[in-house]
């Protein structure tokens, strides 16, 4: 067995109560410390506390990976990074955790954003829904509107809860009750309330925002469940249909964590449920067609799934510069040559391949997939009730073959 390592990082969580704020332990680890790292207000923080730190204190640096080279230079001396609040919760202790190993790093955290939010607005944090909108796109907020949600956001900056109440209005929630809470923790702290439609305020540079979510009259609900409506996506009909994608998603299985490859991807439709189907999923959207690679960016932004990535190509020639997969939907591009074969290629044991065709063409390919490695081949034929003249009749949509396959 090999000797347990002596922790020489500490990531410390401050809170905007500074120094007064932080523990016996964490002091001590700052007082003892030979290279203190954190940002400019983390430092500003410690700096205005009564202490006896004599190391040298650093502004972290720009970009990110410059730090963690820093810190590998220097292994081995007792150093400590500040981070806001809890590191391992969107902090840079999962990024730190990724470079170093687990026994060279003690954390120390301090109250999370996400827990004093709570704590103020008396709710349940495991019920809630916590994300960061910190450098991330603010259209992700999307994917987690529905009636009735309490949603905890971390911002970027002042202008971040203007932002939101803008995307709550213009999604059909602007009845939402809109919380900006400011220097949570501190002497600063002030929390205010109003309807998302009435905030016309700009917030403090540090802020969370809390949303109650409530939509106005006749606002459609979209489910995370696969199958949304046909109408959520801007299309050019070359789009998998409602009933045919939740067949299609039932069979690719979303588990979290996991990556997608969406061959042929459209609209994007099948990405992007998988997408907002299960957490920390990831997926690429390959078309090679410009006009499609525009639909798809707007209905990810839309649904709430911008991290979709998109592969401008054709399959199977753009497959060495992607990731694995754990599960591949091809949707377009059956009749290239050796599309099958080096699908099953890319994927692990225990992976899905899922393909589907409407062309005779498409569909003798997954006939003989079928024969040479098994698996389901299914026909999937859906109607529709449709007027005809003054009475209804059932008008079909063209069927889809389906062929599925978990490599063993």
């Amino acid at each position: 067995m090999s000797k347990q390592t002596e922790p020489w990082l500490t990531i410390v969580g401050i809170g905007e109560d500074g120094w007064n704020g932080l523990s016996p332990v964490a002091k001590s680890v700052l007082e003892s410390a030979a290279h203190i790292y954190g940002g400019a207000r983390h430092l500003q923080l410690l700096r205005s506390g009564d202490h006896d730190i004599a190391c040298p204190m650093k502004a972290w640096p720009s970009p990110l990976a410059k730090g963690t080279e820093e810190l590998a230079a220097i292994r081995g001396q007792r150093t400590v990074v500040l981070a806001t609040g809890d590191p391992q919760w969107f902090g840079i202790g999962a990024t730190l955790h990724r470079t170093f190993r687990a026994a060279e790093i003690e954390v120390i955290p301090h109250h999370s954003a996400f827990s004093l939010a709570a704590s103020r607005l008396g709710w349940s944090l495991q019920t809630a829904e916590t994300i960061s909108l910190h450098g991330r796109p603010l259209d992700t907020l999307r994917g987690f509107l529905y009636p009735g949600a309490k949603i905890i956001a971390l911002t970027s900056n002042g202008q971040a809860p203007a932002e939101i109440a803008d995307l709550l209005a213009d999604e059909g929630y602007g009845a939402s009750t809109l919380t900006i809470l400011e220097h949570l923790g501190g002497p600063r702290e002030k929390v205010t309330s109003c309807e998302a439609e009435a905030y016309t305020e700009q917030a403090a540079e540090l802020n969370t925002v809390a949303i109650l979510v409530k939509p106005v009259p006749n606002t459609p609900v979209l489910s995370r469940s696969p199958g949304l409506p046909d109408a959520a996506f801007r299309h050019d009909g070359k789009m998998t249909k409602q009933e045919v994608r939740a067949i299609t998603l039932a069979k690719l299985a979303p588990i979290p964590g996991q990556l997608l490859w969406d061959i042929g991807a459209g609209s994007g439709s099948i990405g992007i449920e998988w997408l907002r189907a299960a957490k920390n999923t990831r997926a690429f959207a390959i078309e090679p067609l410009e006009k499609r690679q525009v639909f798809i960016g707007g209905n990810a932004a839309a649904l709430g799934t911008p991290q979709l990535k998109l592969v401008s190509g054709k399959a199977p020639e753009v497959f060495h510069d992607l990731p694995p997969p754990d599960a591949i939907f091809v949707g377009g591009g059956l009749t290239s040559d050796g599309i099958i074969e080096k699908c099953l290629q890319a994927l692990p044991s225990g992976g899905r391949l899922v393909a589907n065709a409407v062309t005779l063409e498409g569909e003798q390919v997954l006939a003989q997939s079928w024969k040479k490695f098994e698996g389901d081949l299914t026909r999937i034929a859906v109607s529709r009730a449709d007027p005809i003249g003054g009475l209804t009749g059932w008008r079909p949509l063209m069927p889809v073959t389906q062929w599925s396959l978990v490599k063993s």
